[in-house]
C-alpha cells in the first residue's frame, strides 16, 4: 500500500493532468497493434508488401463488391 501511495505521489502532476484532458493513447496503441499484425503477416516480403499489408488491414475495405462470398473486413 505504501508503494502505491509512493507512485501516486509520484505521478500526481500527470494524474491531474490526465483528470483535465481526459485524454490517454489507447487509439495509438490500438493502431500499433494492428501494424504489428501486419509485420506478422508480412514477414519474408519486402518494404511496398508491408504497407499493403497495413492498408488492406486498416481500410476497411468492402470486398463483397468483388466477390459477394466475401465476409466483410
Amino acid at each position: 500500500m505504501v508503494k502505491a501511495a509512493k507512485t501516486i505521489k509520484r505521478h500526481w502532476d500527470g494524474v491531474l493532468n490526465w483528470k483535465e484532458s481526459q485524454i490517454n493513447n489507447g487509439l495509438l496503441e490500438g493502431l500499433n497493434s494492428v501494424i504489428q499484425a501486419a509485420k506478422r503477416k508480412a514477414r519474408g516480403y519486402k518494404k511496398p508488401h508491408f504497407k499493403v499489408m497495413v492498408h488492406l488491414l486498416t481500410g476497411k475495405l468492402d470486398f463483397t463488391r468483388v466477390n459477394n462470398a466475401c465476409l466483410p473486413t
